[in-house]
């Protein structure tokens, strides 16, 4: 159980990385002292599995959920999330943050006190700053123009955020929360407000995410919007079949009336037929995958029970336990 009396619950994934979420342990103390509940996920770690000796050593109250495998950063948020939703009292918040440092404790005060608006559910960080590669930042860019272009909507903003206890059970009730949490945001039509924040280095050691899963996980914030997705894909290829249409006709007036030069009508007929041909079929596979989309919509909340192996508590909570599910 978290206790009633920790005003801010910070859940935070965890995968091979004892000593950076140790230390983040420490900074949370000593940013916010007894008010904070640590709910950290350990994403079946197993080179570096993830106990409460941090938790102890910083003087932190919290919570470490042993996952039975690793599920992936998102879904570890999901099943954290989905933990602190049914544990959660009216007058609690909740921070999602990453573990590794890049998302700094001291940052939290201000995602709070914006959150202190009673128009507004969700407060994301949206980064000032990065300690980037000019590779990580150039394909940032292009994916966010291409996730506008795609899916209509503006994505700013990832893990790092403040919400109210509504925020925290409506997000814990969508399957795509464990697809992409920030998209799942988006998608949540919860009352977002967006906080400038820098971005700090990491702790200790090396990102886990190569280039490879950056490029996985902008996609997986895509396909939150599939549907969405694939009727543009659909309206961009009839508007291509059309425009084919009309070129061909062009090409075979201009054919008619003898102001073409010899094989050049056939070839842009040629094209254009074929061109027709293959965005009339997408047009069509789009139309037929939106609605395989819309019938097999999942509507139930992700049971996080059935990934918990066990549960630690850390010593500083009135009874310590070890709980095994």
């Amino acid at each position: 159980m978290i206790p009633t009396d920790a005003r801010i619950i910070v859940v935070t994934p965890v995968y091979e990385d004892f000593e950076a979420s140790s230390r983040l342990f420490q900074e949370l103390q000593a940013e916010l002292g007894n008010s904070v509940y640590i709910v950290a996920v350990d994403d079946g770690s197993v080179k570096q599995p993830l106990d409460t000796s941090g938790m102890d050593l910083a003087g932190a109250r919290g919570t470490v959920l042993k996952l039975r495998r690793n599920v992936g950063h998102q879904k570890a948020i999901a099943i954290g999330l989905g933990y602190v939703s049914t544990h959660i009292g009216d007058n609690q918040l909740v921070v999602v943050m990453d573990s590794d440092g890049e998302d700094l404790p001291s940052s939290i005060p201000k995602l709070l006190s914006d959150l202190e608006k009673n128009d507004v559910d969700v407060v994301v960080a949206r980064r000032k700053s990065r300690f980037e590669t000019m590779r990580f930042k150039t394909f940032y860019k292009v994916y966010k123009r291409l996730f506008r272009i795609i899916t209509g909507r503006t994505i700013s903003f990832g893990n790092f955020m403040a919400m109210k206890p509504v925020g925290v059970k409506r997000l814990s009730a969508m399957p795509e929360l464990s697809i992409h949490v920030a998209s799942a945001v988006l998608a949540s039509k919860l009352r977002i407000v967006t906080c400038p924040q820098d971005r700090g280095p990491r702790y200790a050691g090396q990102s886990k995410m190569n280039f490879v899963g950056l490029a996985l996980h902008g996609f997986k914030g895509m396909m939150v919007f599939a549907e969405d997705v694939l009727v543009r894909v659909g309206i961009a290829s009839a508007i291509v079949a059309a425009l084919c249409v009309v070129f061909g006709s062009t090409a075979v007036i201009l054919k008619t009336i003898g102001y073409s030069t010899p094989g050049w009508a056939s070839v842009v007929l040629g094209i254009m037929i074929l061109m027709f041909l293959q965005t009339g079929v997408l047009a069509l596979m789009t139309l037929m995958l939106t609605g395989v989309v819309r019938s097999g919509t999942v509507t139930s909340e992700l049971d996080y029970q059935d990934f918990i192996d066990e549960v630690l508590v850390s010593q500083q909570n009135a009874h310590p336990t070890k709980i095994v599910s």
